[in-house]
């Protein structure tokens, strides 16, 4: 069998970082802390990175080719609400696999005019495609709700996925870096965006998501 080769020094403290970030929090971590953890002296690690903030700007990079993909709006087809849930379940996924972002928002904000500006750009993206969703459900006669409603459904979803994670560390630290957590907290992430639409759901699409919830609701009980 071929052989793979070694992954880089710089892909190595990439990857290392992300689980340092998300495991105790970006202020909790430093150059320091990453150089130990990778046994390497703190040169070697500068070698490759500036400071903390280009390690953090590199995994933001990834990020965003990772969730760009996602939010791409498919050009020629309508969704229903099977898009919807598959399209939550995978954007919670990938939430979680970058979640210090999200949990340590602000501060990383703060600190940062890039990172506030292209995660700014980020939201939008993701507003517009919530916005796809509803208004393509809303086309197939399974959404009734006006453009107003659709527009503030839209925003509504996208705030209540990116403050879950704050609100599930604040209810659950204790919990939140458990591996069975992530399994609950990525259905329930889920089930609370999506019911934003139960009320304007219709017919068999009321239906559908009535069967959908339930199957959520037990996989994050």
């Amino acid at each position: 069998m071929q052989r793979k080769p070694p992954r880089r020094t710089r892909e190595r403290i990439l990857e290392l970082s992300l689980r340092l970030l998300n495991d105790f929090g970006e202020p909790n971590v430093n150059t320091t802390i990453i150089a130990q953890e990778m046994n390497i002296s703190p040169g070697n690690l500068y070698y490759h990175f500036k400071n903390k903030d280009d390690i953090v700007n590199c995994i933001f990079q990834q990020f965003e080719r990772e969730i760009d993909k996602l939010l791409a709006v498919p050009p020629d087809r309508r969704p229903n609400v099977e898009d919807a849930w598959l399209f939550l379940h995978l954007l919670f996924e990938l939430i979680w696999k970058y979640r210090f972002f999200y949990r340590d928002l602000n501060n990383l904000l703060i600190n940062s005019r890039t990172l506030e500006m292209r995660f700014k750009t980020l939201l939008g993206q993701k507003v517009k495609m919530a916005r796809w969703l509803c208004e393509g459900l809303a086309a197939n006669a399974e959404l009734k709700a006006s453009r107003a409603e659709i527009a503030a459904l839209a925003t509504n979803m996208v705030v209540v996925a990116t403050y879950w994670l704050s609100y599930q560390h604040v209810m659950n630290a204790r919990r939140f870096s458990e591996p069975e957590f992530v399994g609950q907290a990525v259905a329930q992430g889920c089930y609370q965006v999506m019911a934003l639409t139960a009320p304007y759901l219709t017919g068999d699409a009321r239906a559908l998501f009535e069967k959908l919830a339930a199957e959520y609701r037990d996989a994050a009980a």
